[in-house]
């Protein structure tokens, strides 16, 4: 599964225990008509795969969903869901190579004298 959007925030690195366990967090913001702030955990080595991204960049995550079991001590089964990236990319929102850029939509001179009489060529 993949998460793509663009980072709001990337976590330092934290150890937890005596075995060294390393866990970073990074926020993606979703693009869409309802933005979802999605946090993702990149675990161990995978921790300095952030190291080169920053805030405001878009991003494509690649995650997995974890899910385990805990019983407290009062004998209570609790779930605990995780999403775990283990690769990302960073997005290009350049124009491929070869095709020009398009100019902001404010470059264009808005028509004007425009008459219901006036007929275009266009075929459809």
């Amino acid at each position: 599964m993949e998460v793509q959007g663009r980072i709001k925030m990337v976590g330092e690195t934290q150890t937890f225990g005596s075995n060294g366990f390393r866990k970073r967090e990074v926020v993606v913001t979703t693009e869409e008509q309802y933005p979802q702030h999605i946090m993702v955990e990149f675990v161990q080595d995978k921790c300095d795969l952030l190291n080169s991204y920053k805030e405001g960049q878009q991003v494509k995550i690649s995650i997995n969903l974890r899910g385990r079991e805990w019983v407290n001590p009062q004998g209570e089964t609790k779930y605990f869901n995780s999403i775990q990236g283990w690769r990302i990319e960073a997005l290009q929102a350049e124009a491929p190579a070869g095709m020009p850029p398009v100019p902001p939509a404010d470059a264009f001179e808005p028509a004007g004298n425009l008459k219901e009489e006036d007929h275009d060529d266009l075929p459809f």
